[in-house]
């Protein structure tokens, strides 16, 4: 059986591939929603939403659904969630939010295809928890092509940088999701 470190590894070294944009992301996002929404207790999932680039027309991105689910209780997610979605062949993670082993954690999964693609990831957290804030995000981009454009060029470049380093691609990528993200969040405030 694989130990949590090994699978820590193998999930941080697959490659880092960026796509262009395909129209059936929004269809893989809601056939995902539909199967939480289904198989999971009513009690536990409130909102689901769709973000990440995958939520953006015409952004190229990683093929892989980002899920933002809002949960009423992470303990109760680890308890009833987890479990359920692990035994469907998900990967789970109690993850810390901001790359170390510092709280704020939330629980996180892998979906895969038959060949061992990855297809979505889920971020279970509670109402209202930091990464909520990336809604701002996507929805400027959608707004602004400009910038969208300008963070597909990143993404590009530092996908050909980081290859094989999925921790150090999002780490790059992160002071440009801030900086807008605090933008967009100074304009509404």
């Amino acid at each position: 059986m694989e130990t949590l470190e090994e699978k820590i590894r193998r999930v941080t070294k697959e490659k880092v591939a960026i796509e262009p944009y395909n129209p059936m992301w929004p269809l893989m996002f809601k056939y995902e929603k539909e199967h939480l929404l289904s198989n999971l207790p009513n009690d536990l999932i409130k909102r689901i939403e769709h973000f990440g680039s995958t939520a953006v027309p015409g952004l190229s991105a990683k093929p892989i659904i980002d899920m933002l689910v809002e949960v009423t209780s992470l303990e109760e997610t680890k308890e009833k969630i987890a479990p359920f979605l692990e035994s469907q062949d998900y990967d789970y993670f109690w993850r810390p939010t901001f790359g170390d082993d510092k709280p704020p954690f939330y629980a996180w999964f892998i979906k895969r295809d038959s060949k061992g693609n990855r297809t979505h990831h889920i971020h279970m957290v509670e109402k209202n928890f930091e990464l909520w804030d990336r809604l701002y995000f996507r929805n400027y981009l959608i707004e602004n092509p400009e910038i969208a454009a300008e963070y597909q060029e990143l993404k590009l470049h530092l996908s050909e940088e980081c290859n094989s380093d999925r921790v150090e691609y999002t780490k790059r990528k992160t002071e440009f999701i801030q900086r807008i993200t605090q933008l967009v969040k100074n304009h509404y405030e």
